[in-house]
């Protein structure tokens, strides 16, 4: 990849996101403005002295062309777009068109099982979460995870509004144990069913689904799992963490020590390990104590980790900071060490450090020139003392020059010309021929099923075959057009393929 670890690029950062080689990033949290309508400033004195925005968008602020381009070419971003400008208005619309543009590149950059955040507040969150699906596909949705990031406080026309919305979007399962936290009293109450001379204990199974071969499919005690689809999955102790030490120090010492599947559960059923039912045709379970050292996952509400406080040396003074805890979680649930992070959006560059804590390599864009400073300054006094210096870090203010060997790609406006040339004008489906301009661009396999714009998987249409197809495949096209016929008799000429 053509991105450098330690390195904060300086300005807007879509040049930036535009010049990144494919697939190059495992991590993006993005901490984008949230058109709040609101101005931030830091308050004189603090390490994020002289950085002030305004969270607000209008039209100005975009290229008005990108709006109507995405809308034509039926892009499914841009039926969400053009949505929320009929809904709520222009500055939502705009807002929605930069971020777009963002995270169209995020996706090309982000490696195929990469993971991404998006944090937002309420304010446009729903709107977001539709463009997410948009872009993303809702087959990569995961979680909107709900960070309850202050106390309960007072308003006289509505409920407090307490909390941030986390988007996560991500094709593979999340590093549960690094982000693991004590489980809940209440949690292992409901959790323990069963109760012994050695305390309480919930049932749990001792086979996986599927069937498999050798001694894990053969039956044991009269119990045959492969009949039922499944499979001994019994574990050796170095495989069940705290519980499995707890097994070799309170209850049998060697059982480490024991390889085979079936001297496991002989193992387990002698020292009274496994739960019988008294329903004959019932599945043995293993017995799994309460010990006081259970760990639960984080579930998608978030009311553990706490705003910074007033007087917390983590505190820059930077507007919208964020919790370093927050984004520890982050990075420790969807990346492991030495992987790529990036935050287009890194203001005081919480995510950074958290990233160079953790041992991994990193990415910040930001405007202010603040950013490059604070990350530095931010490991070297920080409770976390790292021993990096400003030549660590590299601040740069040129984009990079992609280098993945990748050809640019074709503009909308190119591919528009040379298909108008290669169809004679013709809409794809109907074979009307048409001005260029009454013909759209259209993906053959949509973006919603990975299709891209390339001149293999792209047509153009007349407006209602494209507007009737929208974000779905040919064949349903093909079906609608087939019931019209049946209706009025009509006939259109379709493609053979």
């Amino acid at each position: 990849m053509n991105l450098e670890n330690r390195t904060i690029y300086i300005g807007d950062n879509l040049p930036v996101l535009r010049g990144t080689d494919s697939d190059s990033v495992d991590l993006v949290y993005l901490d984008p403005p949230f058109n709040s309508n609101e101005e931030y400033s830091a308050p004189i004195g603090g390490g994020a002295r002289e950085v002030v925005f305004k969270d607000a968008f209008t039209l100005d602020d975009v290229d008005e062309v990108v709006v109507d381009r995405l809308i034509t070419d039926g892009e499914p971003a841009g039926y969400v777009i053009s949505a929320a400008g009929q809904a709520v208005g222009e500055s939502t619309q705009a807002y929605l068109t930069y971020m777009w543009e963002r995270l169209a590149e995020l996706q090309r950059i982000l490696k195929p099982d990469g993971s991404i955040y998006l944090h937002c507040d309420d304010t446009e969150a729903a709107w977001l979460k539709a463009l997410m699906d948009a872009v993303f596909g809702r087959e990569l949705y995961c979680n909107e995870i709900i960070w309850n990031r202050t106390s309960q406080h007072s308003r006289t026309k509505a409920f407090g509004r307490v909390a941030d919305h986390l988007l996560f979007y991500g094709t593979k399962p999340i590093n549960a144990d690094a982000i693991a936290i004590p489980a809940d009293p209440a949690y292992l109450e409901e959790w323990a069913d069963g109760e012994d001379d050695r305390g309480r204990y919930r049932r749990s199974d001792l086979t996986g689904p599927g069937k498999s071969s050798g001694e894990a499919a053969r039956p044991w005690r009269g119990y045959d799992p492969d009949a039922r689809g499944r499979h001994w999955a019994v574990p050796r102790a170095e495989h069940m963490r705290t519980y499995g030490d707890w097994i070799v120090e309170n209850v049998f010492p060697d059982y480490g020590f024991i390889a085979g599947i079936h001297d496991r559960l002989e193992a387990l059923d002698a020292h009274d390990l496994i739960h019988w039912p008294q329903d004959p045709d019932g599945v043995p379970r293993l017995k799994r104590y309460v010990t006081g050292d259970e760990t639960m996952t984080p579930a998608s509400l978030w009311d553990d980790i706490r705003p910074i406080h007033n007087r917390s040396r983590e505190r820059t003074g930077f507007p919208t900071q964020k919790p370093l805890e927050l984004l520890r979680r982050v990075i420790l649930a969807s990346s492991n060490e030495g992987d790529m992070v990036l935050d287009p959006f890194c203001g005081c560059a919480t995510a950074c450090v958290a990233a160079e804590q953790l041992g991994r390599r990193w990415v910040g864009i930001d405007y202010s020139e603040k950013a490059g400073e604070l990350v530095v300054k931010r490991l070297r006094e920080g409770e976390d003392r790292i021993a990096i210096w400003a030549k660590d870090v590299q601040v740069l203010r040129e984009p990079p020059e992609r280098t993945d060997g990748l050809p640019p790609p074709l503009t909308k406006a190119e591919l528009k010309a040379i298909l108008y040339e290669r169809q004679d004008g013709r809409c794809a489906v109907t074979g009307e021929r048409l001005p260029m301009r009454l013909l759209e661009l259209d993906r053959i396999i949509p973006g919603a099923h990975g299709g891209e714009y390339t001149l293999e998987n792209t047509q153009l249409l007349c407006g209602w075959c494209n507007r009737t197809k929208g974000p779905r495949d040919m064949d349903y096209l093909r079906r609608r057009i087939a019931e019209l016929e049946a209706v009025d008799g009509s006939s259109a000429p379709l493609p053979a393929d």
